[in-house]
């Protein structure tokens, strides 16, 4: 790699880290806790555009300072790590088209993949805390699945965003490389 591309490497996982930050901000509170926002959006695209590896690092960078800066410092690691998980369930549809989507439906495919792995990612999580602070497995999971609505509409949201913003970014991206 030559010095100029790992100069522009660093500046996009750095911009997409900032977006991700901004997305997360964009939020909307739910009733049970949890809020809907863009983050997941800009992490999807982050994949898209940079790889598995950049774009899974500038989410989860992206995820850590929100956490960060907004009294989450607990969650702060969980998020950086399910950055890269969720970023591999992105990666792998992407794989699917060959790392050439050229249709919108193939677009809601690799959403879709994506969101599945952010829905077993959550409920797994909530789960675990709720089994942590003293609920058995069934209570737990049971009240990890009442805090799903919220990260459904984040993923139904991030399919819709991710379909009509990719192939423009691909566009502007390609005059970069």
């Amino acid at each position: 790699m030559t010095r100029m591309s790992s100069i522009k490497s660093v500046l996009f996982v750095a911009m997409f880290a900032a977006m991700t930050v901004i997305g997360t901000m964009i939020k909307i509170p739910m009733p049970t806790g949890a809020f809907v926002h863009l983050g997941n959006a800009v992490l999807l695209l982050a994949v898209l555009l940079l790889g598995y590896k950049k774009g899974s690092l500038a989410g989860g960078l992206g995820f850590f300072l929100f956490d960060l800066l907004n009294g989450y410092l607990t969650e702060a690691p969980y998020f950086f790590f399910e950055s890269f998980i969720v970023g591999g369930f992105a990666f792998a549809g992407f794989l699917l088209f060959k790392k050439h989507p050229t249709k919108v439906w193939q677009l809601l495919v690799i959403g879709g993949l994506t969101g599945i792995g952010k829905l077993l990612m959550t409920q797994i999580k909530n789960t675990v805390m709720l089994y942590v602070l003293g609920s058995d497995w069934s209570t737990a999971f049971t009240g990890a699945l009442i805090k799903l609505p919220a990260s459904v509409i984040n993923v139904l949201s991030t399919m819709i965003i991710v379909s009509v913003l990719y192939f423009p970014l691909k566009n502007i991206f390609q005059q970069y490389e």
